[in-house]
């Protein structure tokens, strides 16, 4: 299976383990899965950290390339920017890209939104 990560799904994934479900780890430590992160995730990371939401160290542009580097890089396309704006779902444009992202590349969006889950047009993989 294919697993597009939540921005959070990634973060406590390697800031916060413990955050994850033991089903939903042992999901991601499997070598059956694809694990994908959308380049929005990391524009999102780099946001909370100049809020001050999150710590990534004192250079957050290479925590970021470190903690990504073992996943599947997805690009923003012209096609998922499309998605996002036809899909009909909440105001937070990450959340939306993120949606469309795995609706139109076919990939499973694991997260623990409950505006996320169960979208019917989108898998989703909750935490637990």
């Amino acid at each position: 299976m294919k697993l597009l990560l939540d921005t959070h799904i990634w973060l406590w994934s390697v800031l916060e383990p413990e955050r994850l479900g033991k089903r939903l780890r042992l999901v991601l430590a499997s070598q059956e899965h694809e694990l994908w992160l959308s380049v929005v995730s990391s524009w999102e990371a780099l946001l909370l950290h100049k809020k001050k939401k999150i710590h990534l160290g004192s250079d957050p542009v290479q925590w970021v390339q470190l903690a990504s580097q073992s996943l599947q890089e997805v690009p923003l396309t012209q096609d998922i920017v499309v998605a996002a704006h036809e899909l009909e779902l909440h105001s937070d444009p990450a959340d939306r890209f993120l949606a469309a992202t795995a609706m139109v590349l076919d990939l499973t969006l694991v997260t623990a939104d409950a505006r996320l889950l169960g979208l019917g047009s989108i898998a989703t993989q909750a935490n637990r």
